[in-house]
């Protein structure tokens, strides 16, 4: 094959200051881990560019599993020449007879960062394009809308052509951010948050809240499979999920609360319960997927109230977005089929026909001492099933006679 290697850019890693080598470090080590099945690889590192030489792996396998790291901006199939313009111009040639099988439109850029070759990069440019005119006749040059842009990039260790940029996934490495607690209900905009929070650095342990027999195993199964797909995004590939048993607690809320406050009551006491287990775990965030103003417990009123009990941050990827954006997003993760399956979780099945949507904090309070949460809670706590999800790897919560063994914990 052609292309030798991979060039990787970096993007936004570029503009970290003195612990820039951290977060380089830990992108390498990303990659390293996610290809690990390419026994042929070799890293190359630059200042601001990784190679990874193939020695004849498949490029566009190695592409594939770059597609999972965040921190990368793009990747470029290149291959290398001595710098001098002989040698330039016969790899050029080699390349374009490569890539171009049509008679079509193609430019030359040239960046000379290594500044002995005695040509501006204008003129390297104009002489490269020159040699491939004369030896491809059926080309021609546009400068405007090439349909191909042959990129050349002078280097004192050699050159590198290449002709595209395939885009990366951007953001930060996952982990360079500490990790967060992402509570998952098993919908479609949790996984979301859980992959858009990730883009930003920030390594997860996903907490459910189950009640059984009021959701089923088949629901443990969703979350299950929707935490799979999010460990395609982590650095080690694996993701802790954590499943609370909120049944009791639940229904202490429904008994001795108004039924309309009851979501607005529910909500408080999973906050409290991640709030908990983050700090005793050192996690210092939660995350979650509410939308301001998508359901009753997400209007601006209903956050402020929920969110009182506890002090740590909460952050909300998806707080500015629509559906349709939201959508979009669980679909190119592949999510939102699992997402969609019709198993309900803890929070749809006590829907109330009138929540409240301007909830009093004030009357929350005065609800809540109508029983012992903190008791449940701690029930709750102490009771947490804890699985290690493996991407690639099937976790099969629902058994052959749809009986749920999970279900035993409660």
């Amino acid at each position: 094959m052609l292309y030798d290697r991979i060039l990787i850019k970096y993007g936004e890693l570029s503009l970290k200051g003195r612990n820039k080598h951290t977060f380089l470090d830990t992108v390498l080590r990303t990659i390293k881990h996610k290809c690990i099945n390419f026994q042929n690889l070799e890293y190359e590192r630059f200042y601001d560019r990784l190679f990874i030489i193939l020695n004849n792996e498949d490029p566009f396998e190695v592409i594939d599993r770059l597609q999972t790291v965040f921190g990368l901006h793009s990747f470029s199939l290149c291959t290398k020449c001595e710098s001098n313009i002989e040698s330039i111009k016969t790899l050029a040639l080699d390349v374009v007879s490569t890539e171009i099988k049509n008679p079509t439109t193609f430019k030359v850029e040239t960046n000379r960062a290594w500044k002995e070759i005695p040509k501006t990069s204008i003129e390297i440019s104009q002489e490269i394009a020159r040699h491939v005119l004369k030896n491809s006749p059926q080309l021609t040059v546009d400068v405007h809308k090439p349909e191909v842009t042959l990129k050349i990039d002078i280097r004192a260790e050699g050159t590198y052509i290449m002709t595209r940029d395939i885009l990366g996934l951007g953001g930060l490495p996952v982990g360079t951010d500490g990790k967060g607690l992402l509570m998952m209900s098993g919908g479609i905009d949790s996984p979301v948050a859980g992959f858009l929070i990730q883009k930003r650095g920030v390594g997860l342990e996903v907490m459910h809240f189950a009640s059984p027999p009021y959701t089923s195993d088949r629901s443990i199964q969703k979350v299950v499979d929707l935490t799979e797909k999010l460990t395609k995004y982590a650095p080690n590939s694996k993701i802790k999920l954590h499943i609370v048993p909120f049944t009791k607690l639940q229904k202490a809320i429904f008994d001795y609360c108004p039924k309309s406050y009851g979501i607005t009551i529910m909500r408080r006491m999973m906050y409290r319960i991640c709030e908990q287990y983050a700090n005793s775990n050192n996690f210092p965030l939660i995350v979650n997927g509410e939308n301001l103003g998508q359901v009753a417990s997400q209007t601006m009123y209903s956050m402020y109230a929920i969110n009182s009990v506890t002090s740590m941050p909460i952050i909300r990827p998806l707080v500015t977005m629509d559906k349709n954006e939201i959508i979009r997003i669980a679909e190119k993760i592949e999510t939102y089929e699992i997402s969609i399956r019709p198993f309900e979780d803890c929070c749809t099945i006590f829907v109330p026909e009138n929540p409240v949507t301007k909830p009093d904090v004030h009357k929350c309070l005065e609800f809540e001492k109508n029983f012992d949460y903190e008791v449940l809670i701690k029930e709750c706590l102490d009771n947490i099933e804890t699985m290690e999800i493996v991407e690639g790897k099937a976790f099969n919560v629902v058994t052959e006679d749809s009986s749920c063994p999970i279900n035993d914990l409660f």
